[in-house]
C-alpha cells in the first residue's frame, strides 16, 4: 500500500521555494504599486513585471510544493492585520456604526443591489438599527479569525470564514471605488396614502419624469423614482486611526487593492487547508513571533501599542486554554470563546467611556485652532492633449511649459488637438475640522440666558442713541451711524442717551472663533438631548456655579430642536446658554451623550463622557491647573 506523502514546510526544496515566495510577494507588491496613483509614470512596467513574477513563482510554488510555506507566510500576515483591524474598531465600535449605517442608507450599498438585480424594492435600511451590534460583531470576528489563523486552529473553518469576509469586503470597497454620483437608479418606496410625502409624490409625478406611481390603493401608494447614490468617501476600514496618525484616510482604490491582497493571500490559506495542521509548540513559537513583529508594524503606523500587549494576551491565553484538562473547553471553540470575551470586554469599556485612543481631532490635547487650519489648498495645471492620427499616441504639454512652445505641436499634420486637462501637482486637503464645527444659534431664537453672554451681546449689539421726539411727544431709538442733524434737526429732537441695540442686519450668532480662543471654557455636547444620559445633572450643575463664580463661560451644543431644548431646561431647571450644531461633527467630538470638555486658548485640556463626569475639585486640581 502507497502512502500519500505528508506536506512538509520545505516542501521539494526549502531554499527554492523560499525564493518563489518572496518572488510571489515581490510581485504582488509591484502589481500594487503598478496600480497606484504614485507610480502612474511607470505603472505598465510595473504590472507587466509584477503578474509576470506572480503567476510564474505561483507556478514554482505548485511544482515544488511550497504551497505549505506560501501560506504560513499568508497566515502571519492575515493573522497579524485582522487582529490590528479588529483592534483599531474595537476600540471605536460606535465610530465603526456610523460607517455601516452609512452604507445601509437606501442610496448607498442598496443601490448596487438594485442595479445589478434589478430589485428596486431592496432596501438594507432595517438593518441601521443593529449598526452597533454589527460592529461589535465584525469586530469580535476578525480578531477571533486572527488568533485562530496565528495559532492554526480549525483552519478549515477559518479558512472559509475568511473568504466570505473579504468577498464581501471587496464587494464593499469595489462599490465605493466605483461609486458614480452623477448615476441614476431606480428606487422603489411604499408611503401611506394618508401621508403628506404621499400626496407630495402624487402631485410631483405628473411633471416629473423621474418620478412613476406604480400603484395606488385606499391605503397606500408605490412609487418608482429615479435617484442619485449617496457615495462614501471613506471605507472606514481603519476607523479614524489612519488619519489620525499618518493624516489620512486610505482612498477608496486603496481600500479596494488593500482587500484585494488580504483575498490573494486568504487563497493560499484556502487551497493549503487540507495540508495545514495545528501548529506544534515550536511552530506557535514561530508564527507568534512573526506575527507580533506584523503587529509592532501597524501599531507603530497607528501609534498605539496596546494592540501588541492585546494579541500577546489572547494568543497565550487561547493556548492556555488548550492545554486545560477538561475536554469540554479545551478546544479551539473553548479558546475562541475566551478571545470573544476578551474583545467583548474591551468594547463594553469603551462604549462605557470614549475610546482607549482618541485619534479624532478633537482628542485630548489637540490644538483646535491648528486643526482648523491644517488643511492644503491643491495645486493644478492645464495641460493640452495632443492624438496622433495615424498611430492613436497621445501625449500631452503643460500650456505654459518651453517644451510645448518649442514642439511647435499644432502645425504637424500628424498631430491633432484632442482636449485640455487638469493634472494635480500638489493634492489638496480638506482640514481636520471643517465649518462643520459651527456652534450658532438664530439671533431670533436668543433667550435671556444667551443675551447675558458678553460674547453675544458685543456680536449682536451696535451703538445707539435714544431721542425725544419733541412732535409727537414720543422717544425713539436710532442706529449711532444713522444720526446727523439733518435727518434728526436739534429744534425738533434732543439726544437723551447712548444705547446698545440689536443689530437689524445680524441673523445669527456663532461661537466658532470664540470657543477656540477663550481662556477657558466649557462645553457640554449632546447630540440629542431627549436620549442622552444625565444622571450626573447634579454634578454638571455644580460646575456651572463655579463657572460662574469664576467668570468662565460655560456652553451646551446640541442638534436638537428649540422645544426639546425648552422642554429640557424647564424640566431640569438646567438654564444654561445653548447653542446648535450640526449631528455629524458633535458625533466627532464625543461619542458619549453628554461630554463635557474643556478647552484653554483652543487646546483640548480635558474630555470626560457622561460615565466620568468629574467633580468640581476633581477639575480644579487636574484640568484646570495644566
Amino acid at each position: 500500500m502507497k502512502f500519500k506523502q505528508k506536506a512538509t514546510i520545505q516542501g521539494r526544496s526549502f531554499i527554492f521555494n523560499l525564493l518563489f515566495v518572496t518572488l510571489n510577494l515581490i510581485g504582488l507588491s509591484l502589481v500594487v504599486m503598478g496600480s497606484h496613483v504614485n507610480f502612474e509614470a511607470h505603472s505598465t512596467a510595473l504590472k507587466i513585471i509584477g503578474y509576470l513574477l506572480l503567476t510564474s513563482s505561483s507556478v514554482f510554488i505548485l511544482i515544488f510544493r511550497g504551497r505549505l510555506l506560501m501560506s504560513s507566510v499568508s497566515r502571519v500576515l492575515v493573522g497579524g492585520l485582522f487582529i490590528v483591524s479588529g483592534l483599531v474598531k474595537a476600540n471605536d465600535p460606535i465610530g465603526f456604526s456610523y460607517k455601516l449605517e452609512e452604507y445601509f442608507e437606501d442610496g448607498a450599498l442598496a443601490y448596487r443591489i438594485k442595479e445589478l438585480f434589478n430589485w428596486p424594492s431592496f432596501s438594507l435600511e432595517f438593518l441601521i438599527d443593529s449598526a452597533l451590534f454589527l460592529s461589535v460583531f465584525i469586530c469580535i470576528i476578525e480578531i477571533v479569525l486572527g488568533v485562530l489563523t496565528i495559532i492554526g486552529g480549525k483552519l478549515k473553518l477559518v479558512s472559509y470564514l475568511m473568504v466570505f469576509m473579504l468577498f464581501f469586503f471587496t464587494f464593499l470597497t469595489w462599490h465605493t471605488a466605483n461609486c458614480d454620483a452623477s448615476k441614476k437608479f431606480v428606487d422603489r418606496d411604499t408611503y401611506a396614502i394618508n401621508e403628506q410625502l404621499a400626496q407630495i409624490k402624487l402631485s410631483e409625478s405628473k411633471t416629473n419624469k423621474d418620478i412613476k406611481i406604480i400603484s395606488k390603493t385606499a391605503t397606500e401608494l408605490v412609487v418608482d423614482e429615479m435617484k442619485q447614490p449617496q457615495c462614501v468617501a471613506d471605507c472606514g476600514c481603519f476607523g479614524d486611526a489612519m488619519k489620525g496618525s499618518i493624516g489620512r484616510s486610505l482612498t477608496p482604490k486603496e481600500s479596494l487593492w488593500k482587500d484585494l491582497v488580504l483575498l490573494y493571500l486568504v487563497f493560499w490559506i484556502f487551497i493549503a487547508q487540507w495540508i495545514i495542521e495545528p501548529n506544534t509548540r515550536q511552530q506557535n513559537r514561530g508564527f507568534i513571533g512573526a506575527s507580533m513583529l506584523v503587529i509592532l508594524f501597524f501599531s507603530w503606523v497607528f501609534g498605539w501599542y496596546f494592540p501588541v500587549i492585546f494579541s500577546v494576551v489572547v494568543i497565550y491565553a487561547a493556548l492556555w486554554v488548550l492545554n486545560l484538562k477538561n475536554p469540554i473547553i479545551a478546544n479551539y471553540y473553548g479558546s475562541s470563546v475566551l478571545v470573544s470575551g476578551a474583545t467583548i470586554l474591551l468594547t463594553s469599556y469603551v462604549l462605557h467611556y470614549e475610546p482607549l485612543k482618541d485619534y479624532r481631532p478633537y482628542a485630548e490635547g489637540s490644538n483646535l485652532i491648528e486643526k482648523m487650519n491644517d488643511g492644503v489648498e491643491g495645486k493644478y495645471e492645464s495641460m493640452l492633449v495632443y492624438v496622433n492620427k495615424k498611430t492613436g499616441e497621445k501625449i500631452e504639454y503643460s500650456s505654459t511649459s518651453k517644451e510645448y512652445l518649442d514642439s511647435k505641436i499644432w502645425e504637424k499634420k500628424d498631430w491633432k488637438y484632442l482636449e485640455m486637462t487638469q493634472k494635480e501637482i500638489i493634492a489638496s486637503k480638506i482640514p481636520s475640522i471643517t465649518d462643520q464645527f459651527n456652534p450658532f444659534l438664530p439671533v431670533s431664537e436668543l433667550t435671556p440666558t444667551e443675551l447675558k453672554m458678553p460674547i453675544v451681546k458685543q456680536l449682536i449689539t451696535i451703538k445707539g442713541l435714544l431721542l425725544k421726539d419733541y412732535v409727537n411727544a414720543t422717544k425713539i431709538q436710532v442706529p449711532i451711524d444713522e444720526y446727523s442733524t439733518d435727518n434728526y434737526p436739534e429744534l425738533d429732537y434732543v439726544i437723551l442717551d447712548t444705547i446698545e441695540l440689536i443689530n437689524p442686519e445680524f441673523t445669527e450668532v456663532s461661537l466658532r472663533n470664540y470657543i477656540v480662543q477663550a481662556k477657558t471654557i466649557f462645553m457640554l455636547t449632546s447630540k440629542n438631548l431627549k436620549e442622552a444620559s444625565w444622571e450626573h445633572l447634579t454634578r454638571y450643575k455644580e460646575i456651572v456655579s463655579y463657572c460662574k463664580k469664576n467668570k468662565i463661560p460655560f456652553i451646551m451644543v446640541t442638534n436638537s430642536n428649540r422645544m426639546e431644548i425648552d422642554a429640557f431646561r424647564k424640566a431640569n431647571k438646567f438654564d444654561i446658554p445653548i447653542f446648535l450644531n450640526d449631528e455629524t461633527e458633535l458625533k466627532a467630538i464625543a461619542r458619549s451623550n453628554p461630554s463635557l470638555m474643556v478647552l484653554k486658548n483652543g487646546i483640548v485640556k480635558g474630555k470626560y463622557p457622561t460615565n466620568s463626569t468629574p467633580s468640581v475639585e476633581w477639575l480644579k486640581k487636574n484640568c484646570l491647573q495644566k
